[in-house]
């Protein structure tokens, strides 16, 4: 078990470092299941936003070798167990096991997919546009942040 209470994962990279998309899924991962950590979030930064897009995170494939490499690390995990990529894995992060997915939704503005900070029709459903001060807020309230 863990101290750390609050873990900020900040991926501010996209898909240009692909090995950065897959690392924060699976640590956030790792942390809430293995180190019982209790909040989690994913937030994906300036240079990061492209990944929020629909559509993105299921274009990076989990391979069927990567699976039983990692299952074969985490005790109690098979391989198919294991979704097919890292958007199905998002939203079993989210949805299963509570792990908030965010970014800062002005960066939506200015990189002209959304009108509006809240503005979630070319986002993917699972992630959470914050405001500035929101963002502010949840580095602010971490115990650790871990940036790629």
């Amino acid at each position: 078990m863990s101290d750390i209470k609050n873990l900020l994962i900040i991926v501010n990279t996209g898909a240009d470092k692909p090995y950065n998309q897959y690392a924060a899924y699976v640590v956030a991962f790792v942390a809430k299941q293995v180190n019982k950590v209790e909040n989690i979030t994913i937030f994906y930064g300036p240079q990061g936003i492209g990944m929020t897009k629909k559509g993105e995170l299921a274009k990076f494939v989990i391979e069927d070798s990567v699976k039983d490499l990692l299952a074969g690390q985490i005790t109690g995990l098979s391989a198919s167990d294991l979704p097919d990529n890292l958007e199905q894995l998002a939203r079993f992060l989210n949805g299963s096991l509570g792990i908030t997915i965010a970014s800062c939704g002005t960066f939506h503005v200015i990189d002209g997919f959304a009108k509006t900070v809240d503005d979630k029709s070319n986002i993917e459903d699972f992630i959470v546009p914050l405001e500035v001060p929101q963002a502010v807020e949840a580095l602010l309230a971490a115990d650790k942040v871990h940036y790629l």
